[in-house]
């Protein structure tokens, strides 16, 4: 009796081995997954902004409509070629104010997709808000700090002596 119960013991440990091992496999195919959907998440929405900025119409000094060149154009500007946030777009500026709000905790993707207006509960639309505050990153508007958690960057401390008689430090 001891050598069945011995050998069914053993033929579970087995089937554990092989179903963790089956684990590894699927988790690793999910994470490759996930990270082709982001990509074309972030592609897909790129394409989509640059056929929106290639199809607005631009107005003359004359009143005619015209269209643009299209050349190379950037959605969101840098933030050293920009006095404030109004050259944003209003998606972008409400993810500014959101940023702001949020504190030193910062603003995540899924709380960005609801400001947005988007359904936080789809993956595409989280992926498509993390996006765009990456987009924002690059540009010099937010820091990441913290992976993940998005937050105005901190004020230069050459502006804040900048008023100072003397140049103060």
């Amino acid at each position: 009796m001891r050598a069945v119960l011995e050998a069914r013991q053993k033929a579970v440990a087995v089937r554990v081995e092989e179903i963790e091992a089956e684990l590894e496999r699927v988790r690793a195919a999910l994470t490759e997954a996930e990270e082709t959907l982001r990509c074309r998440v972030i592609g897909l929405e790129q394409y989509l902004e640059a056929l929106a900025e290639a199809d607005a119409p631009a107005v003359a000094a004359d009143g005619m409509v015209r269209k643009e060149p299209v050349g190379p154009r950037r959605a969101v500007p840098h933030r050293q070629d920009a006095v404030g946030t109004e050259v944003l777009s209003v998606d972008y500026q409400a993810l500014m104010a959101a940023a702001g709000e949020a504190g030193g905790d910062g603003l995540g993707a899924r709380r960005a997709a609801v400001v947005l207006g988007w359904d936080s509960a789809l993956a595409s639309r989280v992926e498509g808000a993390r996006a765009r505050l990456k987009r924002l990153v690059e540009r010099g508007w937010l820091v990441e700090d913290k992976p993940g958690r998005f937050t105005p960057p901190a004020p230069e401390p050459d502006a804040a002596g900048a008023g100072r008689p003397g140049g103060g430090s």
